[in-house]
C-alpha cells in the first residue's frame, strides 16, 4: 500500500471515522522517549477546528508530562477486519484511521471542562448529560487543539 492509497481528505469522512472509533492513542514526550497511552475521548468540530477532550486524574504521569511539553500526537482507528487469502502474502487487514498532532492543555475553566465532559459522554452514549460543579472540580480535562491530521481507509 503506497502512502497515498486510501488517503481520506474529505473532512466529513474524517469526522465519521472519529465518531466510530472508541479509543484515542495519545503520544506524549517523556524525555527522549514517547509515552503512549490509550484513552477515552470526546471531540468537537467547530468552525473548521478539530478538538479532542480527554479526562483523567488531577495528577499523575500524563499530567506531569503535559505540563513539561504540550506537543502531542494521537491516533484513532476503527473498522478492523482481517481479510484472509490463500497464501500468507495475500492476507490483509481493513481499517479506518485518523492520526495527527496538536497542543494539549489542562482545562481550568469549569464551563469549558463541562463542554469537554459532555463531548466525551456523547461519544459513547449519544446522550446529553449535565454535570455537577463538584464532579467537574475533581477531574482533569485535557483539551487537544489539533494542528494537523490525516485520514486513511484500507478497505
Amino acid at each position: 500500500m503506497s502512502k497515498q492509497d486510501g488517503l481520506v481528505t474529505d473532512r466529513e469522512e474524517i469526522v465519521k471515522i472519529i465518531a466510530r472509533a472508541q479509543v484515542i492513542h495519545l503520544g506524549l514526550h517523556d524525555g527522549d522517549d514517547i509515552y503512549m497511552l490509550p484513552m477515552n475521548y470526546g471531540y468537537t468540530w467547530e468552525e473548521g477546528q478539530l478538538t479532542f477532550y480527554l479526562h483523567g486524574a488531577l495528577e499523575g504521569k500524563k499530567i506531569d508530562l503535559l505540563r513539561k511539553n504540550p506537543h502531542v500526537g494521537f491516533a484513532v482507528d476503527c473498522d478492523h477486519q482481517l481479510v484472509e487469502g490463500e497464501k500468507p502474502c495475500q492476507h490483509s487487514f481493513r481499517f479506518a484511521s485518523v492520526i495527527g498532532n496538536g497542543e494539549a492543555e489542562l482545562v481550568e475553566d469549569p464551563q469549558e471542562k463541562m463542554k469537554g465532559l459532555k463531548a466525551l459522554m456523547r461519544q459513547y452514549s449519544q446522550r446529553e448529560f449535565e454535570f455537577y460543579p463538584r464532579l467537574v472540580s475533581i477531574v482533569a480535562v485535557i483539551k487537544i487543539t489539533v494542528r494537523d491530521f490525516t485520514g486513511k481507509v484500507r478497505g
